[in-house]
């Protein structure tokens, strides 16, 4: 449970972005943002104005919400009549999240509150988040534990003649076992995501999620993830999952082989590891985003794959390492035009990647926390390719 101490700590931040901005206060309705500032996934809307007591109206349940919530204004969601009663006539420009906000909901709150001016307060919001307490750090550490003791159970599991749903599944069944939640949260708008997946040669390459890797799904209605293709010998087979716990997301890649692999491939892999160690090395506050996204392009290209890095050639994703936390894609970003200089207590998940089409992907992701002495890696295990005989 999160402590009053750890809540106030994460309200004061954002207050000093809302005062820096103008803003008289946060409404917050988007559940993921709600429980970060109020530490409940309850239903209801947050109120934080710049400066004052946080006020959290739940409509289910409030119960729950105040045998789990440290704030001490918790009460049910008035009646559209009560609420402006909340507003004093000095707040007058309201932040609002729009980058997850529906217009529906906009136009909801800007009719309960006529005269008030909504104002996107989404990158201060998104900001404020991506810099980890203690706190955090250390949930992102048993995340990536557990999900690493997973990884390593494979070898016992994986057979010839399985489908890639075959394994899929029992790595899911183990990784639930341990208590992993499962809800794989993202803020983008149409982005969605299975918990992860295990593609051998045949599914790799294609899919409409923004990642190197997809899988070609069970349907075209579900187009990401494991697929019924027998996995392949001799070739590799990429297990790339998220752990889930306590909320806390970390993400991680292996790779599989059953038998041998070309050495081709090997080498791919080689350089995939050598760009993971260039960026672990400069995981360090001050290092700017976009800087690190093109030193990994340059040594891909120095390796000769840069046309197979972060996918197959024509479908490639942007960007080297994507920012964990409550969601799968939190800030910072390692990509072009993302100039942020990294700070402590951020938290990345790196994965150089190569995808050749028709014989397979071979990588690696790691999970790791921006410190002075560069990543501290959360999913420690490993990285070597396994082989099995």
């Amino acid at each position: 449970m999160v402590t009053h101490h750890e809540m106030m700590e994460r309200i004061a931040t954002i207050q000093a972005q809302l005062q820096g901005k103008g803003v008289d206060g946060a409404l917050f309705i988007f559940p993921i943002d709600v429980y970060y500032f109020s530490g409940t996934r309850q239903n209801g809307t947050l109120w934080i104005p710049a400066d004052g007591e946080p006020v959290l109206m739940v409509r289910k349940s409030l119960l729950r919400a105040k045998e789990e919530s440290p704030l001490t204004d918790i009460r049910p969601f008035p009646s559209s009549k009560d609420f402006p009663a909340l507003f004093s006539e000095d707040v007058l420009k309201i932040g609002f999240t729009f980058d997850v906000a529906p217009v529906q909901q906009l136009n909801y709150y800007s009719k309960l509150l006529p005269g008030r001016e909504f104002i996107d307060i989404s990158a201060e919001n998104r900001q404020v988040r991506s810099v980890k307490s203690a706190f955090e750090l250390d949930q992102l550490r048993l995340s990536g534990t557990s999900l690493s003791s997973v990884f390593t159970m494979v070898p016992e599991f994986l057979k010839t003649g399985m489908r890639e749903l075959d394994l899929a599944a029992e790595f899911e069944y183990r990784l639930r076992k341990i208590g992993n939640e499962g809800y794989v949260r993202m803020r983008a708008f149409n982005q969605e995501i299975y918990g992860g997946l295990a593609v051998s040669s045949g599914g790799t390459s294609y899919g409409f999620f923004d990642g190197a890797v997809t899988g070609k799904g069970l349907s075209n209605a579900s187009p990401h993830g494991a697929s019924r293709e027998i996995l392949c010998e001799n070739s590799p087979i990429m297990i790339d999952f998220t752990g889930v716990f306590n909320g806390y997301i970390t993400d991680m890649t292996r790779i599989f082989v059953i038998g041998t692999l070309d050495p081709e491939l090997q080498q791919a892999f080689d350089l995939a590891l050598q760009i993971q160690d260039h960026l672990q090395r400069n995981l360090k506050p001050g290092a700017i985003c976009e800087e690190l996204f093109a030193q990994a392009g340059e040594i891909a290209n120095s390796g000769g794959l840069g046309a197979y890095f972060m996918g197959m050639p024509g479908e490639q994703a942007k960007f080297v390492g994507h920012g964990v936390g409550l969601e799968l894609d939190e800030f910072p970003v390692l990509a072009q035009g993302f100039k942020v200089p990294l700070q402590e207590g951020h938290v990345i998940a790196i994965e150089p990647k190569f995808v050749f089409p028709g014989r397979g992907v071979i990588g690696i992701e790691n999970t790791f926390a921006v410190t002075d002495n560069g990543g501290e890696k959360l999913t420690d295990i490993d990285d070597r390719i396994q082989f099995i005989r």
